[in-house]
């Protein structure tokens, strides 16, 4: 009985871990629109999108507020924790969202840069991660009022080719956030940033491209 027992045990953690070992790995970079009202909040759209994903995924949160793409931005992305953490986690999928705060007047003073500079983050991340590993370039939400220095007209006319430029360039799929949104103004308190439905729809628009 007790060797029945034991055999029964040791296929469950067998069974535990091969369902651990394969978790597809879904890493989100962003600025404050995916860092939401928290990287651990479940509210966060990384956090919901874990949620429709499901258990074959494992989804983590390593956006933050405020920061840029651009490595001669005010506050780049580069310098945070969270860039090496993303590597260190080593993830099947990247999905980045940053863009937004780039935008502003004294960041895409630097826009020469911006392509090069997403390319290059690009391949960072991919040098962690394996071989069929695959990265999602996010047009952002739309600006539905400029705010903070964040200019919507930067993003459609001049960051949006760009963004195009740089999926092709490095073999990287594309998420448009924008056209989804268009119609949901509602959802933006000041403009910039989508509500808890806001973030629910983002979650669902990138799992739906990830699956």
């Amino acid at each position: 009985m007790k060797k029945l027992l034991f055999g029964s045990t040791a296929l469950l953690l067998c069974l535990f871990s091969f369902v651990s070992l394969a978790q597809t790995k879904v890493a989100c970079v962003g600025n404050s629109i995916t860092q939401g009202p928290g990287r651990d909040n479940p509210n966060s759209w990384p956090l919901l999108m874990q949620e429709v994903l499901g258990d074959a995924y494992e989804v983590k949160n390593f956006g933050v507020s405020g920061r840029t793409l651009l490595r001669k931005g005010d506050h780049p992305y580069w310098e945070e924790p969270q860039f090496l953490e993303v590597q260190d986690f080593q993830p099947d999928i990247v999905v980045i969202k940053l863009g937004t705060n780039d935008s502003k007047p004294q960041n895409w003073k630097h826009k020469e840069d911006f392509v090069q500079d997403y390319i290059d983050m690009i391949n960072a991340f991919k040098g962690h991660m394996p071989e069929e590993g695959e990265v999602y370039v996010c047009i952002p939400v739309p600006v539905f009022k400029d705010n903070f220095g964040i200019t919507e007209s930067v993003m459609v006319d001049e960051m949006m080719p760009m963004l195009k430029e740089i999926a092709k360039a490095t073999n990287s799929k594309m998420i448009n956030l924008y056209k989804p949104f268009k119609k949901h103004s509602d959802w933006f308190a000041d403009g910039v940033h989508p509500n808890t439905d806001g973030n629910r729809l983002i979650a669902k628009v990138v799992a739906k491209k990830i699956k």
